[in-house]
């Protein structure tokens, strides 16, 4: 083997420039040895290792679906089956933490809005209940929960609240049946339309949750 040069490449796997000349490949292209791990390699390869290849394939569907590109066209352009590439979302989603980021707040009196709005995913049949939480003052996202409009997504929404908001906020909801069984009924007031109380599902508010959903 021939000794390094200035010329030589770093190795591709471990950075190291303790690379020397190690022949030639079948093809006839400089082959390279890196003296620290022993990984062989040429410069510019016309291939790719398989593992190479299936991380650059997962580095490129994460940078997909980041975009608003139906799951169906990310499928095409992977050459992944649809059935895959879903039950991977949804293990992703699995792993998403369910609380969302607020600003600490101190023990005082909070109060928070309660709603929920509904959406369709893809198609007419796939209808999805977005839950929202929102502190009066702040106008920050303090819950939020999707799924379906039963009395366990009303849970969820209140398991998504910080601890602070669940032991002091005063909560304003509709008249839905769910969430008198779920709040905490010295702190819970549900008010009609007819009283004056600001609603939380402005027409920004609606617009990203739309948005999110597509």
């Amino acid at each position: 083997m021939s000794e390094s040069s200035p010329s030589s490449p770093s190795c591709p796997s471990c950075q190291s420039v303790s690379v020397v000349k190690n022949g030639s490949t079948r093809h006839g292209k400089q082959n390279y040895k890196c003296r620290d791990c022993g990984r062989q390699f040429v410069e510019n390869p016309q291939w790719q290792r398989v593992s190479e290849r299936i991380q650059d394939t997962y580095d490129l569907l994460e940078r997909l679906l980041l975009e608003k590109i139906p799951l169906a066209g990310i499928a095409r352009v992977l050459k992944v089956s649809e059935k895959w590439l879903q039950s991977y979302v949804n293990h992703k989603y699995e792993n998403v933490p369910q609380q969302v980021e607020v600003e600490p707040k101190p023990k005082r009196r909070l109060i928070v809005q309660m709603d929920e709005l509904w959406s369709f995913v893809d198609d007419k049949g796939n209808k999805q209940w977005v839950w929202l939480a929102i502190d009066a003052e702040t106008r920050e996202i303090v819950g939020c929960y999707i799924g379906d409009r039963s009395g366990d997504s009303a849970q969820k929404l209140w398991e998504s609240l910080p601890s602070v908001y669940r032991q002091c906020a005063i909560i304003y909801t509709d008249f839905y049946s769910s969430y008198p069984v779920v709040l905490p009924s010295k702190r819970h007031r549900a008010v009609g339309k007819e009283r004056e109380r600001p609603t939380i599902l402005s027409d920004s508010t609606v617009r990203y949750v739309n948005e999110y959903l597509d």
